[in-house]
């Protein structure tokens, strides 16, 4: 039976699995279950407090938090009375969260902890009332148990409620990036979540009751909110919150996943710790390591051809294959599978675009990892690789319930039903995102021989050099990001003859090397100029670009010391580069690079 919405959605899963752990999350440094049965329970009695404090239907309420088990509970607790919920980000500084508070009309706040109490304050915002999760100073905060308290009486309406909700109704409003620098708040329905998870149900999910995931992405951003939040709900899976992106290691051992979803930018981490082992072993885990992975890729381009029933029997190996991967296996794969949790039987990877380099080194492992592409105006997912002929360097096929088309620009449109009606109080920049019923996604893509979406690049970054040719900077940065010695990258020249690139190294594995070269290790501004350090990062640039045609080639590496991070600004929360922070702060910088090496030409002419 078709659920009508999100919450009807959860409580099928609960009927079905009351005693089964919904969520991990750690308690004074230990993981405490909490199941379905209980996380059901608590959502009432908090919906019951709400109503009791005058919320109603179409209200709107921020939650301001970290991903917990509280998120999730504030989550179906506001859609269940019909109100609106408002996720901001943590990290952002105060003026933005101004900007969202005055802009949606929030009356209400869910905030995390005296922190967070504390940039409401500051942001100047008026609220009538504001919730804390885990009050660690005195305030003027009603705490969430006794907001929990005030619900604890049965409220025989509470369910008439919820279940009168339909799809029309508005769930939640995101808020991403405006072209003014102002957020932009996507307002999305409980019609379009269902559809989105129905719709990767249909095409792609292989997820059981028995599946346990980890989160660790902010459920303030809708790739995690649905493919590592609802999307699990809505079958029984039990989710693990690790405590922060630096104790993803030991939360994996803790919480042994069997799925991961994540962000490129953790995938090419693993990927550059595992290279870097490996240069520092011996010659003969070297060579065994590479025939490994000669191994897994061989194994990789038979999976290629194969179909459902002989992938689940893994059939489709030829006798020779199949024994040297049942060595490869037991001498490389399971010894690496084994620091992250022992039981991985998938990842994904959204929010970004992923090297397909890095994605068949996963597959070569034996970790499938399947890539996908959305956007928060498409609740997210518009497209998805199956698990059966899951192409790398693809975002794989269009959900059955979505129409895509390329534009004559090459820009990607989409329609159907998980689209979101528009930005709230914006009808400008909703007329702006349309064409008809087609929603312009920003991103420049094509489809393959087999139907297989790629994406380029967003529209806006690409980049026209001065002799008319573009350049399509995401796929140099994604080869770039492939050394060890480097952790992430922009390339820019929008209106130059070439194109440079500016690079921020990755300091955990490129001060052993320059200690052992003898450079000087202690300031990391001398470090990244000294010429030792410079002459190894141009050749890494130029070795991993060297496949791109010449105009796409950076002709001058910048080497930036500076960590690029989300409390500095280069880094959004879903840890994706602002390209457009990191060239307005190294303007001059990229100004000075040009106009130096055109007098070095000019001279050299002379």
């Amino acid at each position: 039976m078709q659920e009508n919405n999100v919450v009807e959605m959860l409580a099928s899963t609960v009927k079905k699995h009351a005693n089964k752990t919904a969520f991990l999350a750690k308690q004074e440094g230990v993981y405490m279950p909490l199941t379905y049965g209980e996380f059901w329970e608590r959502i009432k009695c908090f919906a019951n407090g709400l109503l009791q404090l005058g919320i109603k239907a179409n209200d709107k309420i921020a939650i301001i938090s970290n991903s917990n088990p509280m998120w999730g509970i504030s989550d179906f607790s506001i859609a269940s009375i019909k109100a609106v919920s408002v996720p901001i980000y943590p990290t952002i500084p105060p003026e933005q969260v101004a900007y969202i508070v005055e802009n949606i009309g929030i009356r209400y706040a869910i905030v995390e902890n005296s922190e967070q109490y504390e940039k409401l304050l500051d942001a100047g915002v008026a609220l009538e009332k504001i919730i804390m999760m885990y009050p660690d100073l005195p305030s003027d905060c009603l705490t969430f148990t006794e907001v929990e308290a005030l619900g604890e009486l049965e409220n025989p309406d509470w369910e008439e409620m919820w279940r009168g909700i339909d799809r029309d109704q508005l769930l939640t409003i995101m808020n991403t990036s405006g072209t003014t620098g102002n957020p932009k708040g996507v307002m999305l329905t409980h019609g379009n979540i269902l559809t989105n998870i129905e719709g990767v149900q249909f095409w792609v999910v292989e997820l059981v009751p028995e599946d346990v995931s980890i989160s660790y992405l902010p459920l303030s951003h809708i790739f995690e909110r649905l493919a590592g939040h609802y999307l699990p709900l809505s079958i029984g899976v039990t989710i693990g919150y690790a405590e922060s992106i630096e104790t993803i290691p030991d939360d994996l051992q803790e919480i042994k996943p069997t799925v991961l979803t994540s962000v490129p930018r953790l995938f090419e981490k693993v990927y550059t710790q595992i290279i870097n082992q490996m240069n520092n072993s011996s010659a003969l885990k070297q060579k065994i390591f590479n025939w490994a992975i000669s191994v897994g890729e061989e194994k990789y381009e038979h999976y290629l051809k194969t179909n459902f029933d002989d992938y689940l029997s893994q059939n489709y190996l030829p006798k020779g294959l199949h024994r040297k991967w049942k060595l490869a296996d037991k001498l490389v794969y399971q010894t690496i599978k084994a620091k992250l949790g022992g039981r991985l039987r998938g990842v994904v990877s959204g929010g970004g675009t992923l090297n397909p380099e890095i994605a068949k080194f996963f597959w070569a492992l034996d970790i499938p990892l399947m890539e996908g592409y959305g956007l928060t105006e498409t609740s997210p997912i518009i497209s998805t690789n199956p698990m059966v002929r899951s192409k790398a360097g693809t975002v794989g096929r269009v959900l059955p319930n979505l129409e895509v088309k390329i534009a004559d620009d090459g820009e990607i449109l989409v329609k159907g039903p998980s689209i979101t009606q528009g930005y709230y109080n914006d009808p400008e920049e909703t007329a702006e995102s349309f064409i008809g019923e087609w929603f312009k996604t920003g991103d420049i893509g094509d489809f393959d021989e087999d139907g297989y979406l790629r994406i380029l690049d967003r529209k806006k970054r690409l980049l026209v050099l001065s002799t008319g040719m573009n350049v399509a900077p995401a796929p140099i940065e994604s080869s770039i990001n492939e050394s060890v010695y480097i952790g992430q990258s922009i390339v820019v020249g929008d209106n130059e003859k070439y194109v440079i690139a500016l690079v921020n190294p990755e300091f955990e594995t490129l001060i052993p090397w320059a200690e052992k070269k003898g450079v000087n290790t202690t300031n990391k501004e001398a470090l990244c100029s000294d010429p030792v350090v410079v002459k190894m990062i141009t050749k890494e640039v130029t070795r991993l670009t060297k496949k791109f045609t010449n105009y796409a080639q950076p002709k001058k590496i910048v080497i930036i010391s500076d960590v690029w991070s989300v409390d500095s600004g280069e880094v959004t929360p879903k840890l994706s580069l602002r390209t457009n922070i990191i060239e307005d702060k190294y303007a001059d910088i990229i100004e000075e690079t040009y106009e130096r090496e055109a007098k070095r030409k000019k001279e050299k002419v002379v």
